[in-house]
């Protein structure tokens, strides 16, 4: 009768992890994970930025039909009534539960968490959440700070806790619930970190020695990076840490040893997160459901960790936009478990040696606003239809397209020989792409560059992603109408990924530009 669903979405967690080739992090509950699952390595989200990238992936629908790009409106107000990942589960029988971030909380989701519409009880946030911004760091001099940088012994923080180790505590609660209660479910569990502030128990630290700590590859600000392509990183400049650097606007930099600082930290509050998806899976285990129980990992964007001189999100390249994606189908990603066996043993970061390799892996690009149609046919539900040009009207459809005919590698084969194919939108003739954006107030940094509210969004850059390079192109925009011009291009990127991985030499004004463009619209 249908697999329940474990879906595990996490805050700014770039794919730095085991499984996705970084030899530094330590991440083995995460990695084995993905020994069961199909892991996508080319998984890009719609807008770098928390609000407008979760109500997209979770109504399957782009930035520019939620209208959402900042975090002060509610589409179902503001854009269309639209069905949302869990609001279709429920309707199909399954009881819906959110613990911790998954939604953003405030107007973007109705101050509820979209409850009723999406969920069968409120959604659970942890009571540690109110103190993440108060000064809970200590300093060199004894005293608390509000910092960017915060490992802390857990036994002095308010309520003797972190809101992450709250949220798997209340997961594991109603897991153990769902367990006797014999009811299909959709268990949605929100992780904080590694978001900023990088709080996380001060022993994670010991997992990465400073003196290991590399600086980004490219940490300059690339030559030919339109200004208006750049994010001041204005709410790390905001941490009284970073504050007492003093560090010029917008272009910094940060001091070197700082700059390692925040990597070690970020490294840091990953293996803590690593710690929590253990202990969760670990649960699936111990209540006999992880052999009918879905489990998808994905992160709401990625974050710059001194790439191009950047950090945080708030941009349209890789390091901001990519996000890990995996999908654990037991009988599917693996062979069936059976009753009892072990299929996530919890894994001690600190003791932990050797990695696992992904179960199947894929390199084919795809997009968040695919996680819906997906998660439904993997459950067996109806999939959604596609999106026509403009549903603002339309309660349920998708502007994504289920990947499922990638898990198999050997139709990845049939694929590319176009046989047996008689479906033209599954044959993907076109390579494929994802589509991300990000609105700027102004083509130079300004204060609010990172985040414009929506009547100062002057500019959108719209960013296309292939297998074979980056495209990005700045016009402007109206946030009256909604409108964006594209025969006033303000900018424009172009990165060639065989020759420029990390995207720091734009070739947009070099003559591939016009040979791309025939491509583009062939």
């Amino acid at each position: 009768d249908g697999m329940n669903v474990l879906f595990i979405v996490v805050d700014d967690l770039r794919p730095v992890l085991g499984c996705y080739g970084d030899q530094f992090v330590k991440s083995p509950n995460i990695d084995q994970l993905a020994s069961q699952s199909m892991v996508f390595s080319n998984a890009y989200a719609q807008q770098a930025v928390c609000a407008p990238s979760r109500v997209s992936f979770l109504t399957g629908r782009r930035p520019d039909t939620t209208r959402l790009y900042d975090f002060y409106s509610y589409w179902r107000v503001h854009a269309g009534n639209y069905s949302t990942i869990p609001q279709y589960f429920k309707e199909n029988g399954y009881v819906t539960l959110s613990v911790g971030k998954v939604f953003h909380p405030g107007v973007s989701s109705n101050y509820s968490d979209d409850y009723p519409y999406s969920w069968s009880i409120p959604p659970f946030h942890p009571s540690a959440e109110k103190y993440e911004n108060d000064k809970t760091c200590r300093g060199k001099d004894g005293k608390l700070y509000a910092n960017l940088v915060c490992p802390v012994n857990v036994t002095e923080m308010p309520g003797g806790t972190l809101p992450d180790i709250q949220s798997t505590e209340e997961a594991i609660r109603l897991l153990n619930i769902m367990k006797t209660n014999k009811q299909k479910f959709f268990l949605a569990v929100g992780y904080h970190k590694p978001h900023i502030p990088l709080r996380y128990p001060q022993e994670f630290l010991k997992l990465y020695p400073l003196e290991n700590t590399t600086l980004a590859p490219d940490p300059w600000v690339p030559k030919k990076l339109p200004s208006v392509a750049y994010n001041p990183w204005t709410d790390i400049r905001r941490r009284d840490d970073v504050e007492a650097l003093n560090v010029s606007f917008p272009y910094g930099p940060l001091p070197d040893d700082f700059q390692r600082q925040i990597r070690q930290s970020y490294y840091a509050a990953i293996s803590y997160l690593d710690v929590q998806v253990g202990l969760l899976l670990n649960a699936l285990d111990n209540v006999g459901l992880s052999n009918n129980t879905i489990v998808v990992f994905t992160a709401d964007h990625g974050w710059s960790l001194g790439e191009h001189g950047e950090w945080a999100k708030y941009s349209n390249f890789d390091v901001a936009t990519r996000v890990p994606l995996m999908f654990y189908v037991p009988g599917m990603t693996t062979s069936p478990v059976s009753q009892g066996a072990r299929v996530f043993p919890f894994l001690n970061p600190f003791s932990h040696i050797g990695g696992s390799a992904p179960q199947g892996q894929s390199k084919k690009v795809v997009e968040l606003v695919s996680v819906f149609p997906t998660l439904a046919e993997l459950a067996g539900l109806q999939v959604p239809p596609a999106c026509p040009e403009t549903s603002f009207g339309v309660v349920l459809c998708t502007e994504g397209t289920s990947i499922v005919h990638y898990f198999n590698v050997s139709a990845e084969k049939v694929e590319e020989g176009k046989e047996g194919c008689d479906d033209t939108d599954r044959c993907f003739n076109e390579e494929p792409v994802a589509f991300s954006q990000y609105p700027r107030p102004a083509d130079t940094p300004q204060w609010n560059s990172d985040k414009p509210k929506l009547k100062d969004i002057r500019i959108m850059g719209y960013s296309m992603r292939t297998a074979d390079y980056r495209y990005t192109l700045w016009v402007h925009f109206d946030p009256n109408n909604f409108s964006a011009d594209f025969r006033d291009v303000h900018a424009g990127e172009l990165y060639m990924m065989e020759t420029d991985p990390n995207q720091d030499y734009n070739v947009y004004n070099n003559t591939l530009r016009g040979w791309l463009l025939k491509k583009i619209l062939g």
